[in-house]
């Protein structure tokens, strides 16, 4: 209706002034509703062919959709481990930090894991102490053996020597029972050494292993406690938060409830435009739009991705084969918006209805001086008529809370 008021101006309006002063035909007389046709018939013809010229222009360049919104994703409030409720530290629509607790679950068991790997751990140091008093006793056996060992070398040695000088004075008996004698202590020495290095790699080797096992245990065990606290993973409002005392929470069964992020739906604006603007559309392009949300208000925007692909053409591995009407419903191109000054999105909730215009910019290839003129004239033309929707996008603001208030309905 509007862009044919305009091209009226230009066409029909000229053509019934020419009429009128020129040839001296009045409405009511000469020009009636009957003779209208026929007597503006160049202004009604060129107003509809540019009508329609004007209409193609503005919403080919300068594409327009409903299909906006503020989308926002959230996190849901699930456990890591299954368990009751035993204590809540927040409440319903509660802002809160990331890290803060939110609820806490029975810890008995876990609290009893994390006292066994403590224990288990003061046993293996015992164990070391107790080893180390070990290994001082070896080394005291040890004395002893070589000591032993030593006298029954001399003894030894002394009734070899006897017997060499005189073989009557020591029988041949009693060297081989003190050459046996020698080789005992001998192997109670080597006995006495084997045990001390038994001990050096149980206190080297073994005892730290265990140390160790024990102490990941208890890491373990820390964490499965700390799992029985549920904490808010980002800072946002809690929603559907019902939760209470004594409540089995098990994450394959529902969520707790759902906390949305404080930036949720305030970075971007998500808008599906019409297929046939796929080649229009560019990142860079300078948009606009107004928000049921946010009423009287014209955001500037720009375009920061478009998605190349189209939605509703996906398949998904199943066990029927797809029907090719089901692919065939024409989906939308989904383009991101982004506001050009910061705190543009601010007071518009997450998940509002928008309406975006998006503008096409010629002015690096008008800049060009290879341009021809008649190229120059009609970017110029797309651009101009630019305006036209941005018209009809502040129209659309002033009227959107009397649709919704007034002719929506209650």
């Amino acid at each position: 209706m509007f862009e044919f008021l305009l091209c009226s101006m230009l066409t029909i309006l000229p053509d019934y002034l020419y009429r009128r002063y020129v040839q001296g035909r009045r409405f009511g007389r000469e020009i009636t509703l009957y003779s209208v046709w026929y007597e503006l018939r160049y202004g009604i013809t060129a107003c509809v062919m540019l009508t329609l010229t004007l209409i193609t222009l503005v919403f080919y360049f300068h594409p327009s959709t409903k299909n906006v919104t503020s989308a926002f994703r959230t996190v849901a409030i699930l456990p890591e481990t299954g368990g009751r409720v035993a204590e809540i530290f927040v409440g319903l629509n509660q802002t809160v930090e990331a890290g803060t607790p939110l609820f806490r679950l029975d810890s008995t068991e876990q609290e009893a894991a994390v006292e066994l790997a403590r224990r288990q751990i003061a046993e293996v140091e015992a164990e070391t102490t107790v080893a180390q008093t070990e290994l001082a006793a070896a080394d005291g056996v040890i004395v002893q053996a070589e000591a032993a060992v030593r006298q029954a070398q001399d003894e030894y040695d002394t009734q070899v020597e006897l017997n060499r000088l005189n073989a009557n004075v020591v029988a041949r008996r009693e060297i081989e029972r003190r050459q046996v004698a020698l080789e005992g202590r001998k192997g109670a020495l080597t006995a006495a050494l084997s045990s001390r290095q038994t001990l050096e790699t149980k206190i080297a080797s073994l005892l730290p292993s265990q140390k160790a096992s024990a102490e990941a245990a208890l890491k373990q065990a820390s964490a499965e406690l700390d799992k029985t606290t549920v904490r808010a993973g980002v800072t946002g409002t809690l929603h559907q938060f019902t939760l209470r005392v004594g409540e089995v929470v098990n994450p394959m069964l529902r969520p707790a409830g759902v906390l949305v992020p404080a930036e949720a739906g305030r970075v971007a604006l998500i808008a599906g435009f019409g297929q046939i603007e796929a080649q229009v559309l560019k990142v860079g392009m300078i948009a606009e739009a107004t928000c049921v949300g946010k009423p009287f208000t014209i955001i500037p925007m720009v375009v920061t991705e478009v998605q190349d692909v189209i939605a509703g053409g996906q398949i998904r591995a199943s066990d029927q084969l797809v029907d090719v009407t089901q692919l065939a419903r024409p989906g939308t191109l989904t383009v991101f918006l982004e506001p050009l000054f910061a705190g543009a999105l601010d007071g518009i909730p997450p998940g509002s209805s928008c309406i975006a215009n998006a503008y096409t910019n010629s002015h690096d290839e008008l800049e060009s001086p290879d341009i021809s003129s008649l190229r120059w004239v009609y970017l110029h033309v797309v651009d101009t008529v630019g305006l036209v929707h941005a018209m009809i996008l502040r129209m659309q603001a002033v009227m959107l809370p009397v649709q919704t208030l007034v002719l929506g309905g209650h």
